[in-house]
């Protein structure tokens, strides 16, 4: 029997992943330092308990989408959930994208976004972000301009035979932006809206560390979606939990290409539980912000060149040429972080989390060592 060969433009794919290496100090994927409250480990072990695991959870999620409603003030029906944040961009992608259909990225940023999108097949319009890490208006042209010049393979003539342009169906717009922690100005992100065709996505999974939020902007914009996760702030990366908050009518879409049963009962509970600790989640971020302003201070006092985040990381330029050498030499003293001096435009640039204070202690004591 001969097995049938991927698809061509999936075997040309890498698959996205970061170094696992056995180090003491882990700053490298941006999880939260501290593990979630022991009450709500207690709390959600009577609810495993209790959850009559033989029986198919809540095939639409109801209860835990009724709690993220109440804690942003928005209906159920406002709100997806998914198994990560990753899943609920997927879904967008399954929903709306497609050979014939493209999106917009502004580079640098998630990479992730232009790799879902490649998956489902969809095509990717991108353009640079300004010196700043901002996006700018040309940018947002310059996506446009990309699109008139692509015809969509499904059909590329329209009406009366006249080229069909491809308009991206959905604009990403990552803030605070990974990998560069800057949040997009009210007024940049006002352009985006005013200029984006279709959907425009604010992946938000940093979201909590900063100090607004485009979710306060749904009710004038429809055409907003904002994505997020319980991964970072409530302390629960490894459960694997995300959410959407958009339009009904794009929330039904998205539910339209999910799995049946796509979230399990645990998942459902632990979300639930999670957001009856609000107070412990935000006094968490508190505690990871005036961190972060510490290890902004010392970044600058050791001569690097440090970018302004309003996320759980720093993206930082050592003053040395060989940025690599610095990221192998904190391998050394047991520190990791991300290298992401091969990525485009951040040569020289290394990427580090915020941790404990014990954690960042190390980070520096390894980062003098290196300098």
């Amino acid at each position: 029997m001969t097995l049938p060969p991927p698809r061509a433009d999936v075997v040309l794919m890498d698959g996205y992943h970061s170094p696992r290496l056995d180090v003491k100090v882990r700053l490298n994927v941006n999880e939260a330092p501290e593990g979630p409250p022991a009450a709500f480990l207690e709390a959600l072990e009577r609810e495993i308990h209790n959850s009559g695991l033989n029986r198919y959870p809540d095939l639409s999620a109801t209860a835990l989408r009724e709690a993220i409603g109440a804690h942003h003030g928005v209906r159920r029906e406002e709100v997806f959930c998914a198994n990560g944040s990753n899943e609920v961009l997927q879904s967008l992608l399954l929903a709306f994208g497609g050979p014939g259909r493209a999106v917009a990225v502004f580079s640098p940023t998630y990479a992730l976004h232009s790799h879902i999108a490649a998956i489902t097949g969809t095509a990717v319009l991108e353009a640079e972000r300004d010196e700043e890490f901002l996006i700018h208006a040309e940018a947002i042209e310059q996506v446009m301009a990309r699109g008139a010049a692509m015809l969509a393979e499904s059909d590329p003539r329209g009406a009366f035979g006249t080229r069909r342009a491809v308009n991206p169906v959905i604009t990403f717009c990552c803030s605070p932006n990974n990998p560069t922690g800057r949040l997009e100005p009210d007024d940049r992100l006002d352009a985006v809206l005013a200029r984006a065709p279709g959907l425009v996505v604010a992946d938000e999974a940093y979201g909590q560390f900063a100090p607004r939020s485009a979710l306060d902007r749904r009710g004038e914009h429809p055409e907003l979606v904002v994505v997020r996760t319980f991964s970072k702030t409530w302390s629960l990366a490894g459960l694997r939990l995300g959410y959407a908050v958009a339009d009904p009518a794009v929330i039904e879409a998205m539910e339209r290409v999910t799995l049946p049963y796509h979230l399990d009962a645990i998942k459902q509970a632990a979300g639930r539980l999670a957001l009856g600790f609000a107070d412990e989640m935000r006094a968490r971020v508190s505690r990871l912000v005036h961190e972060r302003g510490r290890l902004c201070a010392e970044l600058s006092a050791l001569g690097c060149s440090v970018v302004p985040s309003d996320a759980n990381f720093i993206l930082f330029s050592p003053p040395v040429s060989d940025a690599k050498a610095v990221w192998s030499s904190l391998v050394e003293h047991s520190v990791l972080v991300r290298d992401v001096s091969s990525w485009p435009r951040l040569a020289g640039y290394l990427r580090v989390t915020v941790g404990t204070p014990e954690e960042d202690d190390a980070f520096l004591a390894g980062l003098r060592a290196a300098l």
